[in-house]
């Protein structure tokens, strides 16, 4: 079989994905998957203007913090917690079991969702830009 390797754009290949990624996973896991994938941004605003925003992504049974940023004078007001929370509750309504976050060992966004009662379920080595990344997990069920 004779094939080429090639670099494409997103939209190329879109269709193949829509196609055939169903059964791939459903091999991948060994099970049928209902497989919902879909993300969701929230924004805090005073007024027109934005002093945070998140994004989660919710597949399957699990969301993931994609980003969360707060305005750096407007951080320690509970925004930051208040978008978690929010996003819970989105997570909550697809029956996710949990939400994870991957940020920088032993930093401040780890201290965060640490307050946020988010708990360590594993630290990467050398991951990301080369630090020691920690997923932060937290059980909603």
């Amino acid at each position: 079989m004779a094939f080429d390797v090639v670099r494409v754009g997103p939209d190329a290949v879109a269709p193949f994905y829509r196609s055939h990624e169903r059964e791939a996973l459903k091999t991948f896991y060994a099970f049928s998957v209902i497989w919902h994938e879909q993300s969701y941004d929230f924004v805090a605003l005073d007024g027109e203007t934005i002093l945070g925003a998140a994004t989660i992504r919710v597949a399957a049974s699990l969301a993931h913090v994609e980003r969360i940023i707060v305005l750096p004078e407007s951080r320690r007001a509970g925004i930051g917690r208040e978008l978690l929370a929010n996003a819970a509750d989105v997570a909550n309504y697809y029956n996710c079991h949990k939400m994870t976050a991957m940020v920088p060992h032993l930093g401040d966004a780890q201290r965060f969702f640490e307050a946020c009662d988010y708990r360590s379920e594993a630290v990467l080595p050398q991951h990301t830009f080369k630090l020691d990344m920690a997923v932060m997990r937290k059980f909603l069920l």
